[in-house]
C-alpha cells in the first residue's frame, strides 16, 4: 500500500484487527433480488455503499475476506446483494468506535444518495439502512470529507 492509504491489497493482508468498513458496490443492471427477510427486492443499476463493522473474532480480515470471495453461504444482507453486484473498493478503519452507524448516516444525508433499502444491514439497530444508493460512483473527496474521522485506508478491486 501506498503513503495515501490508496492502493491494491490481497484479502490475505487485510488487518486482523476491529474496525468499520465500508465496501462499495457496483451493479450493472437493474434486478430483482430476494434478500432474506427482507423478501424480492427492486435494484436499479448504479453505485452502492453499504456500511458495516467487524468488532468480532477475525476482525476485519475475517469479514472483509468473507465479502471478497465468492458468495457460499449467506450471513449477512449483503451477501444476497453481492451475487449480483461487483465489490469495487473498500474503505476501512481500524480500531474503535464501531462508525458504521454514523457512516450510514452521514452519506444518507448526501444529496447524491437514496436510502438502497430500508431495514438492510440494520437489523439489529435503529438506523434506516446501512445500504445507500448512488447512480454514479461517489467521488474519493465526497467519502474522505465526510466520513474522513477513521477512515485510514481505501483498497480498489477493480
Amino acid at each position: 500500500m501506498n503513503p495515501s492509504g490508496i492502493g491494491r491489497i490481497s484479502p490475505d493482508r487485510l488487518p486482523p484487527k476491529p474496525g468499520s468498513y465500508l465496501l462499495m458496490l457496483k451493479l450493472a443492471a437493474d434486478a430483482e433480488i430476494r434478500v432474506g427477510r427482507l423478501g424480492a427486492i427492486g435494484f436499479r443499476r448504479g453505485w452502492y455503499a453499504y456500511a458495516g463493522s467487524a468488532f468480532g473474532s477475525g476482525g476485519l480480515a475475517g469479514r472483509l475476506r468473507h465479502h471478497l470471495r465468492p458468495v457460499r453461504k449467506r450471513h449477512w444482507h449483503v451477501d444476497f446483494l453481492r451475487d449480483h453486484a461487483r465489490v469495487m473498493e473498500v474503505w476501512m478503519a481500524v480500531g474503535p468506535p464501531n462508525r458504521e452507524h454514523e457512516w450510514a448516516r452521514i452519506l444518507a444525508r448526501d444529496p447524491g444518495a437514496g436510502i438502497g433499502v430500508r431495514g438492510f444491514g440494520c437489523s439489529g439497530c435503529r438506523c434506516p439502512s446501512h445500504l445507500l444508493y448512488f447512480i454514479a460512483r461517489p467521488a474519493d473527496d465526497l467519502i474522505r470529507k465526510k466520513l474522513g474521522a477513521g477512515i485510514s485506508t481505501r483498497v480498489k478491486l477493480m
